[in-house]
């Protein structure tokens, strides 16, 4: 993907979000020509964008976004996790993977509900629409995203993780770890969440990027085969949605599952990795 301003990667998941409805509601796949028209743009603009926001055709990525793309992956891209890479080391795809690090909260400290933590937030534009992040003086905790739910109950979403926390709007602190984030760069992360959350995320940071896994993977790769169920409550409550990727989880019979921002989200992320693998 070419240099970009925040602002111009919004708009360019808004160019996105606008045609995964379309082809979702095509009966037929739509031509290059047929999607700008619909879009009200001329062939040759809505060529560019595409190619400047994830370096494919639009028909490739078009090909990306049908409902069978989630099967595909798992045919062609599913990995174990017993396999993949250690975190802290980049994944074994062609992507540029971000290098994590992270550090968790203490159980004991879990409990008490974010009481004595100061979490800064900010609103930020991202490839995904607008994205409310949080960070404590350890690193990254919250990333949510926007598009599809609003900024208010997005908002809302992230205190209640941590109700007696002190939240501060700081986005001029944040800003070198959220362009960490969504810029390819070293992140750190503040995990904040119960034991067994804490390790479903750990093993969803084992996820190279542009693979997938399964609940049922994770569960394995945590000891716990049976907690299938539970692992998917886990894998929902992610808070730092993109850098623990959560939207790289699949059912085990190639649905897209849930996601807690929205569907669109989750197919676009995982569009726009598996695209950009191929580059």
């Amino acid at each position: 993907m070419t240099d970009q301003t925040p602002l111009e990667s919004h708009y360019h998941y808004g160019v996105m979000r606008r045609a995964i409805e379309l082809i979702d509601g095509a009966e037929v796949p739509l031509t290059l020509e047929g999607l700008a028209q619909q879009m009200q743009m001329s062939p040759t603009h809505f060529q560019r964008l595409f190619s400047q926001w994830v370096g494919v055709s639009p028909k490739r990525y078009q090909q990306y976004l049908t409902l069978d793309h989630a099967k595909t992956l798992l045919r062609e891209q599913h990995t174990t996790l017993d396999t993949a890479q250690s975190v802290g080391l980049s994944g074994s795809s062609r992507l540029h993977d971000l290098f994590v690090h992270w550090e968790a909260m203490t159980p004991g400290e879990y409990a008490k509900g974010g009481a004595g933590l100061t979490i800064l937030w900010g609103w930020f534009e991202s490839p995904f629409g607008p994205a409310l992040v949080m960070g404590t003086q350890k690193g990254l905790c919250g990333i949510g995203f926007a598009a599809e739910t609003g900024a208010e109950p997005t908002m809302a979403d992230l205190k209640s993780r941590w109700p007696k926390a002190a939240f501060i709007e700081d986005p001029v602190a944040l800003k070198p770890m959220v362009d960490a984030a969504f810029g390819g760069g070293e992140a750190q992360l503040h995990l904040i969440g119960a034991p067994f959350q804490i390790k479903v995320w750990e093993a969803l940071l084992r996820i190279p990027s542009g693979t997938v896994t399964t609940y049922s993977d994770i569960a394995e790769a945590i000891g716990n085969p049976k907690a299938v169920r539970a692992v998917g409550t886990a894998v929902g409550r992610n808070p730092i949605s993109w850098l623990i990727p959560c939207h790289r989880a699949l059912r085990k019979s190639g649905g897209l599952g849930g996601y807690h921002w929205g569907l669109p989200v989750k197919r676009a992320m995982l569009a726009f990795e598996a695209a950009r693998a191929e580059t």
